[in-house]
């Protein structure tokens, strides 16, 4: 997409002052890694000149083959947050976000299915993707928001105790596809997804990979069919360089859904509910981090790690369209 028809929200953030030694864990912008957090701790900060940027060692990714020497790298701070907080005893519900460990890290998704025996179907928004987990690899999801947990830890900690992979970040790389989904290798048949096909001229939403705009949904409609799982689409609001028509490209079906229905309407917002808000010509899926005066609210946006004010008219309950189905996540609490 032409980089000029659109932009991304844009707010206030500030780096968090991590000591050498403090346990953390670490997100990566990397293909096939993003949602994800992996364990680790601050090595030493690169420059005393520049707080935004940490050596950092992982815990559980080796640079050699046999696995004595951890993974080192060079991050930015807002890839890095505190080890989240974890209960020792919950009962999990549907519609719930929550992290899945997986191939040795922390992977966001929301339960879409309880299953017996503490059982659990999760859905990954980044992939598209469910795989079935114990209630024993799952923790409550988390956001790290101005220095403190949301939501805040409902009852005692639990210690992290993760088996150490003896893997490189090369073979982790290789087992999600290196670039391809990061699930897509354990799906197993019975989930595999329905066969979604598109009227010419059916309203659909849009969404992209493109760096700065994950976590975004265009409006388009189908132009026409354009191979194996592809449409040609056209945008209602992105247009070309030289602003003479509406923006057309190939999307595939991964990356298109109908538009949400809007029976789920609230009269307010809770702290904590996961919404789209509409910004720039799209919807950016975000968090309520804070309730204020006259209908108005401040979302927090994962993918930037930064916050803006919407009205209420700006902003709806998000949904995810799994297995051709609406599935709202779990509302957030009253401030």
């Amino acid at each position: 997409m032409s980089s000029n028809s659109k932009s991304k929200p844009r707010g206030q953030s500030s780096p968090t002052p991590f000591k050498p030694g403090t346990h953390i864990e670490i997100s990566s912008d990397d293909a096939g890694f993003r949602g994800s957090w992996y364990l680790g701790k601050v090595v030493r900060r690169v420059s005393s000149k520049d707080p935004t940027k940490f050596w950092v060692e992982y815990s559980n990714l080796f640079s050699d083959e046999a696995g004595n020497d951890p993974l080192q790298e060079i991050l930015n701070a807002n890839q890095l947050r505190p080890r989240a907080p974890r209960e020792k005893e919950r009962e999990f519900k549907f519609g719930e976000e929550v992290d899945a460990f997986y191939n040795d890290g922390w992977w966001e998704g929301t339960i879409t299915e309880v299953k017996n025996e503490g059982k659990f179907s999760v859905y990954f928004r980044s992939s598209k993707e469910q795989i079935e987990f114990g209630k024993e690899n799952l923790r409550l999801h988390r956001e790290w928001i101005c220095g403190e947990w949301k939501p805040p830890l409902e009852v005692e900690e639990e210690e992290d105790n993760e088996k150490v992979s003896t893997k490189t970040k090369t073979e982790e790389m290789s087992d999600k596809g290196a670039g391809e989904k990061m699930l897509g290798k354990r799906k197993e048949p019975d989930e595999a997804k329905p066969e979604v096909k598109f009227s010419k001229g059916t309203v659909v939403e849009v969404s992209s990979d493109e760096d700065g705009f994950k976590g975004a949904w265009f409006a388009a409609k189908i132009i026409e069919p354009a191979g194996e799982d592809k449409y040609l689409i056209e945008y209602e609001s992105l247009r070309t360089d030289d602003d003479k028509e509406f923006l057309r490209e190939v999307i595939d079906t991964l990356h298109i859904r109908p538009p949400p229905p809007e029976t789920v309407m609230v009269d307010s917002f809770n702290r904590l509910d996961e919404v789209d808000a509409a910004y720039n010509d799209c919807w950016w899926v975000g968090v309520v981090s804070k309730v204020l005066s006259n209908s108005r609210y401040i979302v927090y946006f994962r993918e930037s790690n930064e916050e803006l004010q919407f009205e209420h008219s700006d902003l709806r309950l998000h949904q995810d369209w799994i297995n051709g189905k609406w599935i709202a996540a779990s509302r957030g609490f009253k401030s």
